[in-house]
């Protein structure tokens, strides 16, 4: 009988198995990623056993087909699995994307199945979402991995998304979606709006979720499917959001585009699209141009982006007097180090609307003087309510800075865009608060080590991408 567990115990038991099977030479992502496949699998199992239904899963490649196999039975069965669901339409097509098997050796195949069919994990006791959450949240805090850049700090997305405040009959995007946090809160907003079941059926056909990495988009389409998102075509799918124009236009839009360069082997974007407003290699720039094209008149977007977007000169001038004339670019919120997985990040999170031009633009100061780490402070949805409160999400009209003369150090104030538009290139790049001399007093000796190795980190990448279009030059 599976054995009953509770949310805090699960994730640990599946990572405690992970470090045991990288012995094996299977990387934390592969292995969450095989284990995403047959949780599915035992799900489906589960769900027509429970209901005395048919599976939705082909004859012959069932969960009860798996567990009755050992050895090269079992890995080559697998395999076959995994091919043909990968070629299945709807929901499971999405979640088997381009399937490939990991885990090579049939002993390690065989322990992860056996964790799976040994524990209890869809009890209507347990939060299956929570669960799926905390092993994904894990995954991003390897750093060797490079599955941070997936994975959003759910504290900042809640804030987001509690100041956007996405109806239930408007259109959510994220155009590039990761593991699919903007979409889930969205979704869990909105659902509380209406006890209507139709509107509430109708819901998951307002989300609209792509990534380009097909692994990403597996691990996303299973987290919206253990929070209850059921639909028969997934919110998320496959897709280089760049590469074309918008084929819809939506009224929300909350994403954390990746930072840095398009993956290898990508094509270049100016060479498909001649809708933007600017040609250039820079990969935030491009992506915040896509948003603000595919936005409705009238609509809204947070969008994440690195402090490169508010100062680059060049195209990025460019786009940010194109989102001061043509766009509402009424908030910025300014984030500190230390919240993202990902090495190096500092981060801002820009808030406008489609339509009508930007008369004045609120900086909420959240870097100067915080000091966040993942280890020991993390960032909570708590440190943000001073944020959400200055925002007034109800009345703009109602905002007050907290900064002032006889308090230089308030951390809301407001900048009329004539004083943005007369500095040099348009610069975004605003601060006003005085920072502590003795700020490296505030850190511990490891964790001004770890901000040290991120900044190496950060710098052997940048050095890299230098040689490689110098290199593209010479050529």
């Amino acid at each position: 009988m599976p054995v009953k567990n509770n949310e805090q115990a699960l994730p640990q038991k599946v990572w405690r198995l992970a470090t045991v099977i990288a012995a094996a030479g299977v990387g934390f992502t592969d292995y969450i990623i095989q284990l995403t496949y047959l949780l599915f699998l035992k799900m489906d199992y589960e769900i027509s056993q429970a209901m005395g239904s048919a599976s939705a899963i082909p004859a012959g490649y069932t969960w009860a087909d798996l567990i009755a196999l050992d050895g090269m039975d079992l890995l080559n069965h697998y395999e076959e699995t995994l091919a043909v669901l990968s070629r299945q339409g709807g929901l499971i097509g999405t979640i088997f994307t381009q399937a490939q098997n990991k885990i090579g050796q049939p002993v390690s195949l065989k322990k992860v199945i056996s964790l799976i069919d040994a524990e209890d994990w869809f009890s209507p006791d347990i939060d299956k979402g929570a669960i799926y959450e905390g092993i994904l949240e894990k995954n991003g805090q390897d750093k060797k991995s490079g599955a941070g850049q997936y994975f959003t700090p759910r504290a900042l997305i809640g804030a987001i998304v509690d100041v956007m405040r996405p109806r239930v009959d408007e259109t959510v995007c994220d155009p590039a979606c990761g593991t699919g946090g903007f979409l889930l809160a969205a979704y869990a907003y909105m659902k509380r709006q209406t006890y209507d079941l139709k509107k509430l059926k109708e819901l998951p056909s307002h989300l609209i979720g792509y990534d380009i990495t097909p692994l990403v988009v597996t691990l996303g389409a299973m987290n919206v499917y253990l929070h209850g998102i059921e639909a028969a075509e997934s919110p998320i799918s496959c897709r280089d959001s760049l590469i074309r124009e918008p084929d819809r236009l939506v009224d929300v839009i909350l994403a954390n585009p990746p930072f840095g360069t398009r993956p290898a082997g990508s094509v270049n974007i100016a060479d498909l699209r001649t809708d933007l407003y600017v040609d250039t290699s820079n990969n935030q720039l491009n992506f915040l141009q896509h948003m603000m094209l595919m936005l409705k008149v009238g609509g809204r977007a947070a969008v994440v982006l690195p402090d490169n977007v508010l100062f680059e000169s060049g195209a990025g001038e460019v786009v940010r007097k194109k989102l001061l004339s043509d766009f509402d670019l009424h908030t910025i919120l300014r984030l500190p180090n230390g919240i993202f997985y990902a090495n190096g990040v500092r981060a801002n999170v820009l808030f406008f609307t489609k339509g009508i031009p930007t008369r004045e633009v609120w900086f909420y100061d959240y870097r100067t003087g915080i000091k966040h780490t993942l280890a020991t402070n993390p960032i909570r949805r708590t440190d943000l309510d001073d944020f959400v409160a200055c925002y007034r999400a109800d009345n703009f009209a109602a905002r007050a800075e907290t900064w002032s003369a006889d308090n230089p150090n308030g951390r809301w104030r407001r900048f009329p865009v004539a004083d943005i538009l007369a500095r040099d290139k348009t610069n975004l790049d605003i601060s006003w608060i005085r920072e502590e001399t003795d700020s490296a007093a505030r850190y511990t000796l490891s964790e001004l080590l770890a901000e040290l190795d991120d900044s190496m980190k950060t710098l052997s990448s940048a050095v890299a991408e230098l040689e490689k279009l110098v290199g593209d030059i010479e050529e």
